[in-house]
């Protein structure tokens, strides 16, 4: 069965986003970059949100694209846009590319899209993932964290009602003192 991944970058107090939104305090390298797109590779698919889905959307659009970017942006915007995407949100009328929408039922699609065959699904954006761990329906969570101290902005986890035991697979650090922490649910999780 196919696992759910809410992976995000987050600074070391725990935001993802400063209070305008902003990500410039993210330190994403070429180092970074490419351990990213390794992993995005493996995956099978995208579940988003709304204002995610309109973050990300960013990579379907020519910039990416620029003889002028590195290779590795270039590289990541093809992963992203084969990658197929369901964006939850009952706002949105459409989405485009590879992505469809879905309005209802997010548990009953969610463990549909585990049990269909390929890679394991990332869940992105701090609204969604609480909606899926409020239900029982994240299985891993990876951390980039970022040594960088905001003070106020989106926190990566909303509250949920529910306690979720993990157990550390995985670590990573880079040389620009990002650490990567891959958590999975506990048996007892």
């Amino acid at each position: 069965m196919r696992q759910v991944i809410y992976s995000m970058m987050v600074t070391l107090d725990g935001y993802i986003a400063a209070p305008n939104e902003g990500l410039e305090w993210g330190n994403v390298d070429e180092e970074l970059h490419r351990f990213a797109n390794d992993q995005e590779r493996q995956m099978g698919g995208h579940l988003y949100g709304r204002r995610m889905y309109e973050v990300m959307t960013f990579w379907s659009t020519p910039a990416p694209d620029s003889p002028s970017a590195p290779d590795y942006i270039r590289e990541y915007a093809q992963i992203w846009r084969a990658i197929p995407k369901v964006v939850f949100s009952r706002t949105l009328d459409k989405v485009e590319g590879n992505a469809r929408l879905v309005r209802d039922d997010v548990a009953g699609e969610v463990m549909k899209l585990k049990a269909q065959p390929g890679g394991d699904l990332v869940v992105g954006g701090a609204g969604l993932a609480a909606s899926f761990a409020q239900l029982g329906l994240i299985d891993e969570y990876q951390l980039f964290i970022h040594p960088v101290i905001l003070g106020r902005g989106k926190r990566m986890f909303a509250e949920v009602d529910r306690v979720s035991n993990l157990r550390l697979v995985d670590t990573h650090r880079f040389s620009s003192g990002v650490m990567f922490l891959r958590y999975a649910l506990a048996p007892d999780g």
